[in-house]
């Protein structure tokens, strides 16, 4: 895997908010299949870093390059990167099928019927597809939140604290999933404060301290007293 092409290259990424620095200098390359566990305490940086590499934020400085042999937006790094914010961004009225059907016509996806379909299907929500998003439990609606992200068979699929809402089965029944998805070639970074997921369900971690990358390894090289 090391020797791969990256799927996404992040450079020397900076960001400010006033006086305070959330993300100072901060590089590292994704390559397809990987999967990666972004770790650190609370304020460290993580969910600016994902929003910024998924375009909901732009950085002060630096570059975010989806396929980054290819030339793209300095700041931008394309349609191809699926984002699963920790806060499900649903709409709590629509059914969960109605959910990914407006999705996938926002995302401009080829077959809108097709994708929904193998949504329901992967993310086993089939037999809540009737259902009012609003009247489904944390962790069904994240289910959906990570259906929405894949709409269109992104190469990157970015998750801010993908399982905090999950009981210990759907969290088992997330990763399997996941772990499917990095074996088809999509590339996959995620936040956690979760140590065991980190060092279960990651290839690679890395680990920002006030916004520094202090650490990019193997979880069996990684000092967990961080």
């Amino acid at each position: 895997m090391g020797h791969a092409a990256a799927a996404l290259s992040v450079e020397s990424v900076r960001r400010r908010f006033g006086d305070r620095v959330a993300l100072q200098d901060v590089s590292f390359e994704l390559v397809p299949g990987e999967l990666v566990a972004l770790i650190g305490p609370n304020g460290a940086g993580k969910t600016t870093l994902l929003s910024i590499i998924a375009g909901a934020l732009s950085p002060n400085d630096g570059h975010v390059r989806l396929n980054p042999s290819q030339p793209t937006h300095p700041h931008h790094p394309g349609r191809s990167i699926g984002w699963v914010p920790q806060q499900p961004a649903l709409y709590s009225k629509l059914t969960v099928a109605e959910n990914l059907r407006l999705f996938a016509r926002l995302e401009r996806v080829e077959d809108v019927d097709a994708a929904v379909e193998r949504m329901l299907d992967q993310t086993d929500l089939r037999a809540r597809a009737a259902e009012q998003v609003g009247r489904l439990s944390g962790g069904n609606q994240q289910r959906v939140n990570v259906a929405i992200a894949l709409l269109s068979a992104p190469e990157i699929l970015l998750l801010d604290e993908p399982s905090a809402s999950l009981d210990p089965r759907q969290r088992a029944r997330l990763w399997e999933f996941i772990g499917q998805l990095a074996d088809e070639g999509t590339g996959v970074l995620y936040s956690t404060h979760d140590v065991l997921e980190a060092q279960h369900h990651a290839d690679r971690v890395l680990a920002l301290d006030h916004g520094r990358l202090v650490f990019s390894g193997s979880p069996a090289d990684m000092d967990w007293s961080f």
